[in-house]
């Protein structure tokens, strides 16, 4: 096939305008990955490992990249503005496991949102002078962060691709300040990088499983990648410029987390780190007191996880108003506001059930942030697990055209490993399953009511009526 009748095929009609080129679509892949992972749960990784806080995002990163072939070869071969439930529907054509893939994914989305908001809470303590290892204080700042999240979605929020170039640039200079900080610290003496090459557990975990551990939790701060793909019908020539922006993107963002994790541990003492809300604070207030940075950095800190929980709190709506639109869920989700042209019953929900995660997992546990970030990684990884294998099965499905093609054995690695992050027996703390269970019994609980309602009282059988649209703008929704 020319060249010519490749772009062409790669930019058949679609109502959607194709705006993003090679740049915009980096900063874009680079701007969703970055954010509340490395600003919330870097301390935390060092809890579980020691100083060698770098190896877990080093395995992430591996698992990241792996997973990432298998999405570049679907949204190659589908260059649809859509994701895993439509992967798995073309796999496997059950609309209840498609179902449950999308209510996943919209899960994964409000427990992101809710780690977001408590380590907004957290810095903005900590920006504003007052004690960041407040519970009290961070849970009333994280509820009420939610609920300003909750009146932009609900006034209306239009996607921009350049104010996502801003908010990518604003996200990126905390993590560079951070490490040229660290250069700081290095050529003025004040690192110890013996430290990174100590490796401790405090639960006495052999250091295979408590790497695997802190992976599932360093996980979080790779996730965002698989966004890009519901960007194929605004991009230019997806099928030859995706593969390479892609890959650049999780290359750019694993170096600087990389970075990050060594310096981080090398400037302050693990016990310190794992102890801190604000972890990436912490160590630019001990690397160079003397330099206002410190007071900077809470505030930059604040605006890059805001910016995340309102991606993912408006992904989350739209996804349920989208399950509802095709009598999947109550058709009362799919109510729209008739002046905003917001879907604002779904907003509410989903609100309301971050708002749930919020108050239960930070009264249950005193590890919250972590708790709420690895149920993210854990739902995600599930998902992952899914589309590695739909990658396999839709071989079957060849179609006329080019496309990136990765090779066999790497989808079946990174399905292994993905299903084994989701097991118990990588030490994941059982907080998460019971957080993820729950919200996914939800889902079942409101799919069976659909089904009853749809067969008693509309004679309707209860299916995905097109899983390509799910999350998709209908009626104007903004």
């Amino acid at each position: 096939m020319s060249a010519t009748a490749e772009v062409e095929r790669s930019e058949e009609h679609t109502e959607l305008k194709r705006v993003m080129g090679t740049k915009l679509l980096l900063l874009f892949i680079v701007g969703d990955i970055l954010g509340t992972g490395v600003y919330a749960l870097t301390g935390t990784v060092a809890k579980e490992v020691g100083g060698a806080a770098w190896a877990p995002f080093v395995v992430a990163f591996v698992v990241a990249i792996m997973t990432a072939f298998s999405y570049l070869e679907l949204v190659t071969k589908y260059p649809q503005a859509a994701g895993a439930a439509l992967y798995t529907h073309k796999a496997f054509g059950l609309h209840f496991v498609t179902f449950i893939v999308c209510f996943t994914v919209m899960c994964s989305g409000i427990t992101s949102a809710s780690t977001a908001s408590r380590a907004f809470a957290s810095n903005m303590l900590k920006g504003f002078g007052g004690d960041s290892k407040d519970t009290t204080l961070i849970l009333v700042g994280a509820l009420a962060f939610m609920t300003l999240v909750a009146l932009v979605n609900l006034r209306g929020v239009g996607e921009s691709v350049k104010a996502n170039v801003v908010l990518t640039l604003v996200e990126l200079s905390g993590l560079l300040l951070v490490i040229m900080v660290g250069f700081y610290a290095l050529f003025a003496g004040k690192t110890d990088f013996s430290r990174t090459m100590v490796f401790d557990s405090p639960s006495d975990k052999s250091a295979f499983f408590a790497v695997t551990a802190a992976t599932s939790l360093a996980f979080f701060a790779m996730v965002g990648f698989e966004d890009s793909v519901n960007m194929a019908e605004e991009t230019k020539d997806p099928v030859r410029i995706f593969p390479r922006m892609m890959l650049t993107g999780l290359g750019i963002t694993g170096v600087i987390y990389i970075l990050v994790s060594l310096f981080a541990v090398a400037i302050v003492p693990v016990g310190l780190l794992g102890e801190s809300e604000t972890p990436l604070v912490k160590v630019v207030e001990t690397a160079a007191p003397g330099i206002p940075i410190e007071k900077l950095l809470p505030f930059i800190s604040m605006f890059a996880v805001a910016n995340s929980a309102l991606i993912n709190m408006l992904m989350a709506s739209r996804l349920l108003y989208g399950m509802a639109k095709q009598e999947v869920l109550p058709p009362f989700l799919g109510k729209v506001h008739p002046k905003r042209r917001t879907p604002w019953v779904a907003i509410l929900f989903t609100t309301a059930l971050a708002f749930g995660l919020i108050y239960f997992v930070s009264n249950a546990s005193d590890k919250a942030t972590a708790v709420l970030g690895g149920t993210t990684a854990l739902l995600l990884l599930g998902v992952f697990t899914i589309v590695n294998i739909c990658v396999l099965v839709l071989r079957k499905d060849p179609v006329d055209s080019d496309h990136f093609l990765t090779p066999t054995v790497i989808p079946i690695i990174a399905g292994v490993c993905c299903a084994f992050l989701v097991t118990p027996f990588t030490g994941r703390d059982t907080e998460q399953y019971v957080v993820a269970g729950w919200l996914l019994a939800l889902g079942v609980v409101l799919w069976a009511i659909t089904w009853f309602a749809n067969r008693a009282l509309r004679a309707k059988k209860t299916y995905l009526r097109d899983p390509a649209e799910l999350g998709e703008r209908e009626g104007g929704v903004n």
